[in-house]
């Protein structure tokens, strides 16, 4: 159990977005760009995640994106980089199996701050709540090209077994859908029992992503 959970502030009453953007781009500029063009059209969470860059880059990156999440009254979400989510004053942090462990980033930032944490197993998804995570990212649902390192796939079937588990018990924390996620998927993932989606290369390569985000938007409720 994280020792450092408040059990008086119960983190499982933290606004999460049913439609979270991860973040795409060869350069800071490009990340950018891409940012901007998502927040322009009603996007209001964004991830940082610059894996082959350098914090200095990532901090410098993370903290021109934080003025722009403001000027959008967007959340912002580091990759990772739990250091520079705390001196860029991001809304949290979103932390993969390999990264830093939800206890040590919960110390780092303290219980106001969002943590989520990937999971591909539904013992992934047992650790997180006993860590006390305030979102589970779970997936792939598809083969994606933008994880080099990725888990094995979920597919539909994937996500009924283990959602009809992780449902039973009580205080879940919400879970979004993962991984190669397409328009035409939200409906049944919302019907498995998810709670929204992170997509990258859905609205990266969309004319017109207000469409896009609209669609998920209403197909929650939000």
């Amino acid at each position: 159990m994280n020792p450092f959970l408040d059990k008086n502030q119960s983190v499982f009453k933290k606004d999460i977005s049913c439609l979270q953007y991860i973040s795409q781009g060869n350069d800071r500029f490009q990340h950018l760009k891409n940012i901007e063009t998502v927040l322009k059209a009603g996007g209001n969470w964004i991830q940082l995640r610059m894996k082959e860059m350098s914090q200095k880059e990532v901090l410098k990156t993370a903290i021109l994106t934080k003025e722009l999440c403001s000027k959008y009254k967007a959340k912002l979400i580091i990759n990772d980089h739990v250091k520079v989510a705390k001196t860029c004053n991001a809304e949290g942090v979103h932390l993969g199996q390999e990264d830093t462990g939800v206890i040590e980033a919960r110390e780092i930032l303290g219980n106001h701050k969002i943590i989520g944490g990937t999971a591909n197993t539904l013992q992934h998804c047992l650790e997180h709540l006993e860590n006390g995570v305030d979102y589970i990212g779970l997936g792939p649902l598809r083969f994606t090209s933008t994880k080099k390192k990725l888990s094995p796939i979920l597919g539909f079937s994937g996500y009924q077994h283990l959602m009809e588990d992780y449902l039973k018990r009580e205080n879940s924390v919400p879970v979004i859908a993962i991984g190669g996620i397409a328009l035409k998927d939200i409906q049944e993932l919302k019907k498995i029992g998810l709670s929204g989606v992170a997509v990258s290369g859905l609205l990266t390569h969309s004319e017109h992503p207000e469409n896009e985000i609209q669609q998920i938007y209403d197909c929650w409720g939000e």
